[in-house]
Order: C-alpha cells, then structure tokens, then sequence
C-alpha cells in the first residue's frame, strides 16, 4: 500500500477545497512544486495531483505547472485528474512524465471511449476516478450529479481493462471526518479489485483503518487537509501503514 499525498492545483496555487466546494478554498502553498519537494523529502514515492482548473472547465489548464513538478522529480510517480476527457489530454501529460492518468466524468459522458483509451495507454496508466455523493457517481469537478449508482459503474470498470480505481466519499473530503471503511469494501467488491481510499482522513487511527482493510481492499490511501493541517506527518502515515 502506498500513501498518497495530494496537490490540488488551483490558479498555479496549492489548496484544498471542502467537499469540492470552490467557494471555500484554503491556499496552503502558492509554489506547487516547493509542495512536492516536501512531500519527496518526507518520504513520497506517490504524488496524487488534481487540475481544478481543469475538473471545472473540462480542459487541462495547469499543465505547465504539473510537469514542472515531474521534471523536477524524475523518480517520483505521479497520478493526475481533473479535466481529462480525451486521449489527447492523458497522452500530453503521459508524455509530461506522469505516471497515471485519471479518468473521472469521461466515464459516464463516454464510457466506451474510455475503454478504447485504455487499451491504446494501457491498464497500468489508466485510472478511475469515481466520485460519489450519497451513492451517486458526481461528475464535472463534482458540481453536477447523475443518477449513476458508484457500485453499478465500478462493476463495469473490469471490462474496458481498468484495474486502477480512485474512490472519492464526497461528503468528507476535506471535512476532516474519518474514513467509511464499509464503503470502501462495497466499492473494492464491487469492482473487483482494491481501490485508493479518499477523502476524510483526519488522523493516524484512519491510516490504520485503511492498512487493516488489507491488499485486497485497499491500494493505498490519498492524504491531503491532514497533512497540510499537520494532525501527523508523511512519514508517520508511512509508516502506520507499513505497520
């Protein structure tokens, strides 16, 4: 399992928002790629970056500063969302030296689509973003809903060959609020394979409810107002996860 911390990049700005709300946004560092190197030197091996220029818009807007961060740290993998719909923005920021890709609205605007982009870049590279609201899959940067089931589209996701999936609790991301480990077991069930855990976790007793989960559960864990807010460290939630 892996930890890992989160950049949501607004404006070339470092934040977060409260369950997605752009109206109440925490600016916690203006350089992106100063923000990295401490999550590097604090022991990431895995940087999770969202374009929140680009969730909203649907067309990647903060790429210049993503790549820097990759350029600057060839060793670390990156996975990034927000704003990618089409093989053209994926391969761009593949090509930028990210890791994985993030494929969230795409999914239910053009499902099919995704699969064919998933066998062009690959299963390895490709990544589902599903964002869930009361159980319904949000879409658009989570400002519009959908009356999509998050377990029914997870179940479909093996058969265009993801094996990747970010699993979003809307409702407590950046909330602080702990994790629902149940939910990610329905959702891990669902799909078939594990998933990464986030949003809500608030301290060290929520690492070890994600490393009790287990591999088959969970792949790793997004980490992003707790570190900024530092209720512990990356290295602490490192190793909590190790156990």
């Amino acid at each position: 399992m892996f930890v890992f911390p989160a950049i949501d990049v607004l404006d070339g700005t470092a934040v977060r928002l409260l369950q997605g709300d752009y109206n109440h946004v925490t600016v916690y560092n203006w350089d992106v790629v100063a923000q990295a190197a401490d999550w590097v030197d604090g022991g990431a091996k895995w940087l999770h970056m969202v374009d929140l220029d680009g969730a909203r818009s649907g067309l990647p807007a903060n790429l210049a500063h993503i790549s820097a961060v990759a350029a600057r740290f060839p060793d670390l993998m990156i996975q990034v969302g927000g704003g990618i719909r089409n093989q053209d923005s994926a391969q761009r920021l593949l090509d930028a030296g990210v890791s994985r890709v993030i494929f969230g609205t795409a999914l239910v605007t053009d499902f099919e689509k995704v699969g064919a982009i998933v066998e062009t870049l690959g299963s390895e590279r490709v990544v589902a973003g599903i964002d869930a609201r009361d159980g319904l899959v949000a879409t658009e940067g989570w400002r519009a809903g959908s009356s999509i089931e998050a377990n029914a589209l997870a179940k479909e996701l093996s058969a265009i060959g993801i094996r990747h999936l970010v699993f979003t609790d809307i409702a407590r991301d950046g909330a602080q609020t702990g994790i629902d480990t149940e939910a990610y077991r329905h959702i891990a069930d669902a799909a078939g394979f594990p998933v990464i855990v986030s949003g809500g976790v608030t301290s060290l007793a929520d690492i070890e409810a994600v490393r009790e989960l287990g591999e088959t559960v969970a792949e790793g864990v997004i980490v992003g107002r707790a570190l900024y807010e530092k209720n512990f460290t990356l290295p602490q939630a490192i190793e909590m996860l190790k156990g």
